[in-house]
């Protein structure tokens, strides 16, 4: 498990989810043995069922990215970044 700011996250053009790593070495391990992950995030901006605000579960397969294309585009944004975790979402389900 590792938690980051929703700030920090970014969509890809293709749908994926970029998260800057700054740390996340375990993280980068667990990946490396089992790509399946699952997120939990919540937003107040987002309209839940109930009124204002709501949760999302992601599921999906991980990876880390040290170099290229998607690693330059999470740079410019967070010049601390060691890697880039990104994960193609297989499902997302509202949870609140």
């Amino acid at each position: 498990m590792v938690n980051t700011w929703n700030s920090y996250l970014r969509i890809s053009s293709d749908g994926r989810l970029f998260v800057p790593a700054g740390g996340m070495r375990r993280t980068e391990a667990n990946i490396a043995h089992n790509p399946d992950v699952l997120i939990t995030l919540g937003s107040r901006e987002v309209q839940g069922r109930h009124g204002p605000g709501t949760g999302f579960l992601i599921k999906g397969k991980a990876s880390f990215i040290a170099s290229g294309p998607d690693f330059d585009f999470m740079k410019t944004q967070f010049s601390w970044l060691r890697a880039t975790l990104a994960v193609t979402i297989e499902s997302a389900t509202q949870t609140l």
